[in-house]
């Protein structure tokens, strides 16, 4: 919702866009905030666990969830994106717009990625994290930012098929093995390889 706002606010007003990427980002962590006072420690297994049939016929479902580990993380990412996003108040002065239009989708990405309970939505919003830091690096990096970013590009093209072969041979021996396909983590993780 913080992107498609600031995509509304016209390119010329720069410190609006700041301000409301700021507020965004803030909102973001706030949203977050109650997750750690809610979450129950002594339980086993995932909490706040959202369910919907996506593809039916792959066995792939918008499912997310958190336990201890992506409480963390997701913590981590609100806050460090609040610092990130305020920090950089004066350091871009060029395509201030698209700059925090990135870093919206890269925080939403990555949050994708920690909440995720379905290999197949893990694996889309991999992908997503992967364009917005690739403009972070090609436009607004160092004195060698296209290098870096080609660079980023190749190693994550690389890795991003690797991880989906390892998914696939997870989803197919599910298969074998239990008779349907999921994506699903915690069924994926009862196999016996």
């Amino acid at each position: 919702i913080g992107m498609a706002v600031l995509l509304l606010i016209p390119s010329a007003k720069k410190n609006a866009i700041r301000i409301w990427a700021n507020v965004a980002a803030l909102a973001g962590f706030l949203v977050s905030l109650p997750l750690v006072f809610r979450f129950d420690k002594t339980a086993d297994g995932f909490q706040f666990v959202e369910r919907a049939s996506w593809i039916p016929s792959l066995g792939v479902q918008y499912l997310i969830g958190i336990d201890g580990i992506s409480l963390l993380m997701v913590m981590l990412t609100t806050v460090i994106g609040v610092v990130a996003i305020l920090s950089s108040w004066s350091a871009i002065q060029e395509r201030v717009k698209e700059y925090y239009a990135m870093f919206l989708l890269l925080q939403t990405g990555m949050l994708g990625v920690f909440i995720s309970l379905d290999f197949f939505m893990f694996f889309v919003f991999w992908e997503v994290v992967l364009v917005p830091m690739y403009f972070i690096i090609g436009v607004w990096g160092g004195p060698r930012k296209l290098y870096a970013a080609i660079k980023f590009f190749i190693y994550t093209l690389a890795g991003g098929a690797l991880m989906l072969l390892g998914i696939l041979a997870l989803y197919f021996q599910h298969y074998s093995q239990f008779g349907f396909y999921t994506f699903e983590v915690e069924k994926l993780m009862a196999l016996t390889l």
